[in-house]
C-alpha cells in the first residue's frame, strides 16, 4: 500500500513515540512491522525527511552501533517533535473523518 503524501512525518513521529528511539533501518522495520507489511518506507524518501525533521528540531540524533555492529545515527523525539505530534494526530484524525463522511454520504 503506497503511504499517502504528508503522512511518512506523521508515521516517523509516532513511531519515534512508540520507540523512544531507533535508527533509519529500525524506523522502517518498525513501520513494516506494526502494519504487518501494509506500508513499508523508501529509504529514499525516509532520510530526507528525517533530516528536514532535525532541521526544524523535531528529532534529535545521537550516533551509535546497530545490532548488526555498524555505525547508526539513531533517532529520538524533542519536546517540539512531540508537539508536533499532537497536531499531527489532531489533523489526522480530522482527515479521516472528513473522508468517512464522504465514504459514507451514501451519494455514488
Amino acid at each position: 500500500m503506497d503511504v499517502l503524501q504528508g503522512t511518512l512525518e506523521l508515521l516517523i513521529l509516532e513511531t519515534l513515540a512508540a520507540a523512544q528511539e531507533l535508527h533509519g533501518f529500525g524506523i522502517l522495520d518498525w513501520i513494516r512491522e506494526s502494519t504487518e507489511g501494509d506500508l513499508q518506507i523508501e529509504e529514499g524518501a525516509l532520510y530526507p525527511a528525517l533530516h528536514r525533521m532535525q532541521k526544524r528540531g523535531l528529532l534529535a540524533s545521537t550516533w551509535g552501533i546497530s545490532s548488526k555492529g555498524r555505525r547508526a545515527r539513531y533517532y529520538c523525539l524533542t519536546d517540539a517533535g512531540r508537539e508536533a505530534l499532537a497536531g499531527e494526530r489532531a489533523r489526522w484524525k480530522r482527515y479521516v473523518s472528513a473522508v468517512e463522511q464522504i465514504a459514507t454520504s451514501g451519494r455514488g
